[in-house]
């Protein structure tokens, strides 16, 4: 919420201006804190909605990166490890942090938790930093006294989290920019190389080899519906993007991102491993296992997962297991369904979580690393086919015009 203010500075002379706070008090609480003293202030929504404020189309492009919310948790973890009360942790970080974004909604968080809101509750409003499973983490702390526990806990998960899709994402950039040069380099070579090449091929009169008509014909259909194929392409990738968020839409590109050979099995250990390690961190921070369900659920990434974890959580509330949840859906493995049972059974459900975590994040180390060492040289082969073809469709008929004179 935005308040437009008048004051006076420490010295007297006037100023005015917009401060965005959760209430008037908190407000006030803030310049107050400016050494400012306020002569009126009142809520505003003029500077949000108009469209030619600068601030607020610059704020769309702005945005807090994952590695950001990493490092600060490290931060914060390390602060409260040395006893550094959360205000001076905050001023602190508030000064050392590069993000501009990011250093605005800690500066709100400080002025928040100042005027008297709990970290938690500050944190919430700010759900483009702080999750709701990172929300509940830090509740959790707050009402156990094991804020600092807790932080620990959370620096940790983040960082293996993080680790975890930064790998298996710059494990597929590798060979889509391949793909990608390749196409735009086959792209320009079939709409300006290949018809000039067809109009001396014509005007020779030689016997054009069929593998070199086939090339003329893909280029010349290129060239008369690319446009088309542009649009239509443009138009189902609109219909596809509004399907991808209905619920029947949700749950077919789920399923197809984890059915596709290889780099579906990867992204299932991941799902996997994200389910293991969230409950583990969420248990041991001390939240129910209802909870940690439902927080989990809406974390994962995926919607068939997440529909089996809230199906979960409504047997876990009429009384039976986890292990007995999942132990019912084929995309949960039976090892993770036998583990987590024996983790209900001896107690030690937060231990046995942490490894199977481990294992599933092992088992994308390896697969990451093998799917690393198997694109390079198929992309090499599938590369040099292509190719090859285009150069032989471009060369042969060339020699053969050459041979005949």
């Amino acid at each position: 919420m935005q308040f437009q203010y008048k004051a006076r500075t420490g010295e007297g002379e006037g100023t005015e201006g917009v401060i965005e706070a959760a209430s008037l008090d908190l407000a006030v609480a803030s310049l107050q804190r400016r050494n400012f003293l306020v002569i009126s202030i009142e809520p505003t929504e003029v500077a949000a909605k108009s469209v030619w404020n600068i601030a607020g189309w610059s704020s769309i492009f702005e945005r807090v990166p994952v590695k950001d919310v990493v490092i600060l948790t490290r931060q914060l973890s390390t602060l409260f490890e040395a006893k550094v009360p959360i205000v001076e942790a905050l001023k602190i970080i508030i000064g050392e942090t590069g993000n501009k974004l990011l250093k605005r909604r800690m500066s709100d968080l400080l002025d928040e938790i100042q005027g008297g809101m709990a970290m938690s509750q500050a944190m919430a409003r700010h759900p483009e930093i702080f999750s709701r499973f990172y929300v509940a983490m830090i509740r959790s702390g707050e009402e156990s006294g094991k804020l600092e526990e807790i932080f620990t806990f959370l620096a940790d998960y983040l960082e293996r989290s993080f680790e975890l899709t930064r790998k298996a994402r710059n494990a597929l950039i590798y060979p889509a920019f391949v793909l990608s040069a390749f196409i735009a380099v086959m792209s320009l070579m079939l709409v300006f190389v290949i018809p000039n090449l067809a109009d001396i091929l014509l005007e020779a009169g030689q016997e054009i080899p069929i593998y070199t008509r086939i090339v003329i014909g893909l280029s010349e259909f290129i060239r008369s519906f690319g446009l088309v194929l542009l649009l239509f392409a443009a138009v189902l990738s609109v219909f596809l993007s509004k399907y991808a968020r209905t619920e029947n839409g949700k749950m077919y590109f789920a399923r197809l991102l984890i059915s596709i050979p290889i780099v579906g099995g990867l992204y299932k250990k991941i799902y996997l491993s994200r389910i293991s390690d969230n409950l583990h961190t969420l248990l041991s921070g001390g939240i129910t296992v209802v909870r940690a369900l439902e927080i989990t659920a809406e974390v994962v990434g995926n919607e068939i997962y997440r529909r089996i974890l809230l199906d979960s959580v409504e047997m876990v509330k009429s009384g039976s297991m986890i292990s007995d949840a999942f132990s019912k859906y084929a995309d949960i493995p039976p090892l993770l369904a036998q583990m987590v049972r024996i983790g209900e059974e001896t107690g030690k459900l937060d231990y046995i979580l942490s490894s199977i975590s481990n294992f599933h994040r092992r088992e994308v180390d390896n697969l990451i690393d093998n799917l690393v060492n198997l694109i390079e040289p198929v992309l090499i082969v599938a590369l040099g086919l292509g190719v090859g073809v285009l150069v032989a469709a471009v060369l042969i008929p060339i020699y053969n015009i050459s041979t005949a004179f």
